[in-house]
């Protein structure tokens, strides 16, 4: 199948493909003219690299799944080294979370702060 089939085979982007392909994760052959040829299984390939990126992993974190990506991904007993990386990645996940939600924390206040009737405002209006 040629890229755009894939593409609408598996609800992703040409260009999503070929940054997998360029990452290691798909490969192709290529046709007498230079498009690309897919393989009909590397449908289920792209499925599971994009169930892997939906919760949270990245392309590098999905390499350490290469030997399960053909097949349901999910069925199989969960490696240690599997579990490892996606504990790592939730721990990222959940600096960043933190990191925001200070940041969050500290706009809040300060537009709090910049929006509050100021004393001496306060009492220029009653005098008023």
């Amino acid at each position: 199948m040629r890229i755009g089939e894939l593409a609408d085979a598996t609800g992703t982007s040409a260009r999503a493909l070929r940054h997998y392909e360029q990452a290691g994760l798909i490969s192709s052959e290529r046709a007498a003219n230079g498009y690309r040829l897919y393989d009909a299984a590397t449908a289920v390939r792209v499925r599971n690299i994009r169930q892997l990126l939906d919760v949270g992993l990245t392309l590098d974190d999905a390499r350490v799944f290469l030997p399960c990506l053909d097949g349901d991904v999910t069925a199989g007993p969960a490696s240690e080294k599997g579990l490892r990386v996606a504990a790592d990645r939730l721990a990222v996940l959940e600096a960043r979370i933190a990191a925001q939600l200070a940041v969050r924390d500290r706009l809040a206040t300060a537009l709090r702060q910049a929006t509050r009737p100021r004393a001496v405002d306060a009492r220029a209006a009653t005098v008023a």
